[in-house]
């Protein structure tokens, strides 16, 4: 019998973190933190026919907070929701129709602060079964893989820059195929990333 190829995920999440926000690239303008919301993002990992690969969606165009952007499945955390863990696996139902039960969460990463005033706590899963994603109407436009060896290698990120709210703000970026996965979501891959390299 094979190795389990999620050992290697196992193994970098025993590693030690660095912490992780939208101000790391950005250390001088960093907003005092006020009146920040808690959120939680699931981090869905899938065996698939490139090995293990990163389920990520594609918001819809018409949102109107980062539409068509690249994200993880989720979203605030509810008062009805007993954990972070509790509340990415909501969403994630809600938003690509993935059951809970087909879901077995593998370990946190880093909290991440964003400069929209959220922290995200990303939880990472196991998917343990396969399912057909059903995107929300109206808030998910594709649902989509991507494999872990591109998002795991340091090498493939690139800083990048843009203007926001009048201020020149660098982000990391790691396109795929047609998708262009940038800002919060692919500082959270190249937080693990960094770890899948053992740094």
């Amino acid at each position: 019998m094979g190795a389990d190829p999620f050992d290697a995920v196992r193994a970098a999440l025993a590693r030690p973190a660095r912490p992780s926000s939208d101000y790391d690239l950005n250390p001088g303008h960093r907003a005092v933190p006020h009146g920040l919301r808690a959120a939680a993002v699931l981090v869905p990992l899938a065996a698939g026919p490139r090995g293990v690969e990163v389920v990520l969606t594609k918001r819809a165009s018409g949102l109107r907070s980062h539409p068509g952007q690249i994200a993880f499945p989720g979203g605030q955390i509810d008062a009805g929701d007993a954990s972070e863990e509790a509340a990415a696996l909501r969403e994630a139902e809600e938003e690509i129709g993935l059951p809970p039960a087909l879901v077995e969460t593998m370990g946190r990463l880093p909290v991440h602060e964003t400069v929209t005033g959220f922290t995200m706590t990303p939880i990472m899963a196991r998917i343990t079964a396969p399912f057909d994603p059903r995107p929300a109407p109206g808030e998910v436009e594709e649902v989509f893989r991507v494999p872990l060896a591109h998002v795991a290698d340091p090498a493939r990120y690139r800083v990048e820059r843009r203007m926001w709210r009048g201020v020149w703000r660098n982000y990391y970026a790691v396109p795929w195929g047609p998708y262009y996965i940038w800002g919060a979501t692919a500082r959270i891959l190249r937080g693990f990333a960094d770890r899948m390299a053992g740094g």
